[in-house]
C-alpha cells in the first residue's frame, strides 16, 4: 500500500513539473514590454505566472470578460488598457477572480499563484508592487494575447 502512494505522489510531481505549450510572442515584443514603458493615458496590466509547480498544466486567463489565452510555467501577459476597473480571471479547478483598478501612466503587475487542487491546478491572483512584479515579470516570457 505505502508503495502505491508512493509512485501516486511521484506521478503528480512529474505530472506538475512539466511544461505547458502555449503561443509565445517574439523575442521583440518580449524586450519591448520589459521596458514597462506606459502611454501617459493608458495603463499596463502585466499577469504573470512566475513558478514551475503545475508546469504541465495550461491555465486559461480572461481579462474582462473575454479569453486572452493561457499560461505556462514562467509565462506572463501584457496589456495596454484604459485607465478604471478590469477584471482577471483565472480558470483552473477554481475561478479566481482580481479587480485591478487600472490608472493612468502607471504599470500594474498580477501574480497568477498556483496552488495544488483535488484533481489539478488551482490559482490563486494577487496584486504586486512595482518592484516585485518587474522583477518576475523579467524572468518570464511574453505569451501572444487572444484580446
Amino acid at each position: 500500500m505505502n508503495k502505491r502512494i508512493i509512485l501516486v505522489m511521484i506521478a503528480l510531481v512529474s505530472l506538475l513539473s512539466g511544461c505547458a505549450s502555449v503561443p509565445m510572442a517574439s523575442l521583440d515584443a518580449d524586450n519591448r514590454a520589459k521596458q514597462f514603458n506606459v502611454d501617459s493615458n493608458k495603463a499596463n496590466i502585466y499577469l504573470y505566472r512566475d513558478e514551475s509547480m503545475g508546469g504541465a498544466i495550461a491555465m486559461p486567463v480572461a481579462l474582462d470578460g473575454h479569453i486572452a489565452g493561457k499560461t505556462g510555467s514562467k509565462t506572463y501577459f501584457y496589456w495596454s488598457v484604459e485607465p478604471g476597473e478590469h477584471e482577471i480571471t483565472s480558470l483552473t479547478e477554481n475561478t479566481a477572480r482580481i479587480k485591478v483598478i487600472a490608472k493612468a501612466g502607471q504599470n500594474h503587475f498580477i501574480w497568477q499563484e498556483v496552488k495544488m487542487g483535488l484533481w489539478t491546478a488551482r490559482s490563486q491572483l494577487h496584486e504586486v508592487s512595482d518592484e516585485k512584479g518587474k522583477k518576475a515579470v523579467s524572468d518570464c516570457k511574453l505569451i501572444e494575447s487572444e484580446i
